[in-house]
């Protein structure tokens, strides 16, 4: 497309199907070329268009031109000790980098994405938001994150695919809602990344609006709320979003979901050393959440060194999860991937930024 003698570029990546088709017709060619080249990039994994052998060449010049192809870059890759989590620091075309993480489980690999670039949501013992909010991600950003994490996962465990997503990294997916159901919805079409809706998490830190919202779309994705306090002081002294939306307001919303999509809620917990952890805590937690379709995913602190905030000892957290159970809520311990490579969200950004002190991973 030309304006004035200049070419108009537009990002493939980041359409919707039905944006895609819209973009094909207005070429003055046929819908159905958008599920073509959508396939083409995320199911088979084309690089360029010159491999999209049943699009026609003209077209594929003339796309290069229009809508040049940009592959995932890797920055850096680190890997546990176990090998059973990979951390991939991402770089964007305007010279930013976020996080994804792959963990390998019993049930598959599992792509944990990130949404935006740093976070606004200020949580206290959070390193995404410690650099505030950059900006969105795309869809087509978050969609490389998987593409990336595939690739590697051909070459390295035997052709493994990613089978289940979540939308956990850094940033609140609810606030970037229109690009995060873009992408859950060209993950989850059989022809683009072909994960079912009920293998996709989204994950938020309590934003209401986009969890009704969200419970209307008619995708049957998991709900996953980090709540981290069972009453309004503890959560506000260390989640300024509980100011916004109380836990009483949070946790209705997500009662309406579990209602309305028949899926159980899970809620992240992420234990404290003497902030939340103690069996008092543990006790109005149960209380809150009894009766409720919900389940309880308790989290040993993973210490992000500039919150001054640490993990309890293990007993601690066996004690906050055996109170739990003892009322009737169904609570597991999160079993511990990647607290040797930064695992926790913005760590390996915050690491490669400049005066970020800490050694670099090592570059893929």
């Amino acid at each position: 497309m030309w304006f004035g003698g200049m070419i108009s570029t537009v990002d493939m990546k980041s359409m919707s199907r039905d944006e895609c088709r819209g973009f094909f017709e207005s070429m003055g060619e046929p819908g159905y070329r958008a599920d073509q080249v959508l396939e083409w990039l995320y199911r088979c994994r084309a690089l360029s268009y010159e491999d999209m052998t049943n699009v026609p060449r003209p077209l594929r010049a003339e796309l290069a031109e229009v809508a040049p192809l940009r592959p995932p870059e890797v920055l850096a890759r680190s890997v546990s000790q176990g090998g059973d989590t990979t951390k991939y620091l991402m770089g964007l075309a305007d010279g930013n980098a976020v996080e994804a993480v792959l963990m390998e489980h019993d049930y598959g690999l599992s792509l944990c994405v990130s949404s935006q670039v740093g976070c606004a949501m200020g949580c206290a013992f959070c390193a995404s938001g410690l650099g505030g909010l950059v900006r969105d991600l795309t869809c087509g950003e978050m969609c490389d994150q998987v593409l990336a994490a595939n690739d590697d996962a051909a070459e390295r465990l035997d052709g493994a695919r990613v089978s289940s997503l979540v939308v956990m990294g850094s940033g609140e997916p609810l606030l970037n809602y229109d690009n995060v159901i873009k992408f859950i919805r060209l993950a989850k079409w059989d022809r683009g990344l072909g994960i079912g809706a009920r293998h996709i998490t989204v994950s938020t830190c309590g934003i209401v609006p986009g969890i009704l919202r969200l419970a209307r779309e008619g995708i049957p994705v998991t709900l996953s709320v980090s709540l981290h306090a069972p009453d309004d002081a503890t959560r506000s002294s260390i989640m300024k979003v509980n100011e916004a939306y109380p836990i009483s307001t949070l946790v209705k919303a997500c009662v309406d979901y579990a209602e309305i999509t028949g899926r159980r809620v899970t809620y992240e917990y992420a234990l404290i050393a003497g902030v939340n952890d103690s069996p008092a805590h543990a006790g109005r937690l149960a209380g809150m959440l009894r009766g409720t379709l919900c389940h309880v995913n308790l989290i040993p602190l993973n210490p992000v060194p500039e919150t001054g905030y640490v993990r309890p000892a293990s007993c601690a957290v066996d004690a906050f999860a055996r109170v739990l159970q003892s009322r009737g809520i169904e609570a597991t311990i999160r079993r511990e991937m990647g607290s040797g490579i930064d695992a926790a969200c913005g760590q390996l950004r915050r690491r490669r930024a400049p005066g970020g002190g800490a050694k670099e991973a090592d570059p893929v």
